[in-house]
Formats: C-alpha cells, structure tokens, sequence
C-alpha cells in the first residue's frame, strides 16, 4: 500500500494539466454557444477523445507499464505522439482560443503565433527533424535505456513525443489559422521524406535492438511502429490531398469567376 500511495500521487499530478485541457476547451466551447455561435460537435469529440489517448501515454497502466517493455513503450509512442495529436489538430484549438478570448488577449495569441520562433517551429522541416529526428536519436543512442530507468526523463521523452507529434501533423494539414503556411507541394514532399525515414527506423530497430532491449520484443515493437504507424500516416496523406483538393477547386472557381472580367475589358 507505501508503494501504490506515491504513485497514484504521481498520476494525479499528471493528470492536472490535460484535465485543464478539457476544462479550458469546454469553456471556450460554452463561450460560443453564449454568443450565439455554434461550434461543431465533431471538433469538440475529437480534442476530448485526443486528450484522453493523450492522458493515456502518461496516466495509468500503459503509462505507468510502457517502463515495463519495449511494446508497451511502443504503444505509448504511437498514442501520445501520432494519434493523439490528430484528434487533438481536429478540435481546432487555435481557433476556438482566438473565437473565444478577449480581443486584445487575441491580438497577443496572434502576435505570438506569427513571431519568428512559431513560424519555424511549425514549417514542415523544422517539424518533421523535430518529431521523427527526435525518434531517431531516442532509438540509436543510449537515451532509451535511460528514459526507462528514469522517471523524469521518460516524462520529458514522452511529453516531446507529444509536442513533436502536433507540431508535424499541423504543419503538414493544418487546420487552424497559420499566417505562414508552406504550399501542398513542399508539405507533400517532408511528408513522404518523413515517412520513408519512419520506415527506415522502424526496420533498423528490427535488424537492431536499442540497447536494453530484448531482441524479440524489439522486433515485435518495430512491426507495431511500421505498421501501425502507417494507419495514421494514411490518414494524414488522405487528409492532405483532399485539403488539395479543395485548395484546387477554390482556384479553379476564382479564375473562373474573374475570366469573364478580364475577357470584357
């Protein structure tokens, strides 16, 4: 009982700021709804369910047992830093915050996102070196095997997982407002790169264990990164073309709306 006392502490601390998440998110949402504006019920599902997949690679068992194995750790990895940063760019965050605080507090928040360090941030490189960079040094250096003998670190791996992972997928189909968005093309082009080396290092913990990893379990968790893994990328890659898409029938109906203009004149 000593030994359970601590660390469900340890679990409440850690649960304190996604349940801020779901508390702050529901004010904004009720906010609109004082105004008479509605916000979609999908958008408000998907940041409640991304913060719980979220919670999940920090809080309870998966979060407390990810120590315990290299497939529960890979678990881990592919809730908190691929699943859960799509539900939670779907609930639209940066949208709501702008929609639902004070105008000069909205000012600030968009001054901050059009700052330089935000804007290099949330290009496609910098993001893609940053999530699967990050995932590269994890798994080649002996940073693995001390995260999992240190609880501190492991929160602070887990915790980039999470903002590396949002970074990315926001950069390559964003949703909210961006002042300084790249174009399909170059978005198109870091995914595939970012992919390919996801792959790659996927494979090469299959041919080679990190260290402290049993050579069995190290090849059970790189099948589930590869191939779980890819659930998610194809939904980021549908996603981003049918953003395309759209992008491209909006010009389209542009040039064809100022055609007749230039044609008279």
């Amino acid at each position: 009982m000593h030994d359970h006392a601590p660390a469900a502490g340890l679990d409440l601390v850690l649960a304190l700021p996604f349940a801020l998440a779901l508390v702050a998110y529901a004010v904004g949402v009720m906010l609109q709804r004082q105004r008479g504006r509605r916000w979609p019920w999908f958008r408000s599902a998907a940041w409640t369910a991304g913060v719980v997949v979220a919670a999940a690679g920090f809080v309870g068992p998966l979060g407390t047992d990810a120590h315990a194995g290299f497939v529960l750790h890979m678990w881990a990895h592919l809730m908190v830093g691929m699943v859960a940063p799509l539900l939670l760019l779907a609930g639209a965050p940066v949208t709501l915050a702008l929609r639902s605080l004070h105008v000069d507090t909205a000012r600030r928040l968009s001054r901050m996102l059009s700052s330089w360090p935000a804007r290099v941030l949330t290009a496609p490189v910098p993001a893609a070196v940053l999530n699967v960079g990050g995932l590269w040094v994890l798994y080649s250096t002996p940073l693995f095997e001390a995260m999992q003998q240190n609880m501190l670190l492991h929160l602070v791996v887990m915790s980039h997982f999470l903002i590396a992972g949002y970074l990315f997928t926001a950069a390559i189909i964003p949703v909210d407002p961006a002042p300084h968005r790249a174009g399909y093309l170059t978005r198109a082009v870091v995914l595939l790169l970012a992919l390919t080396a996801h792959g790659i290092l996927a494979k090469s913990i299959y041919a080679r264990a990190p260290l402290g990893v049993d050579v069995i379990e190290a090849r059970s968790g790189a099948m589930l990164m590869f191939y779980a893994g890819d659930i998610v990328d194809a939904i980021i890659i549908v996603t981003l073309c049918a953003q395309w898409y759209r992008h491209g029938g909006r010009m389209l109906r542009r040039a064809s709306a100022t055609k007749p203009v230039a044609d008279a004149a």
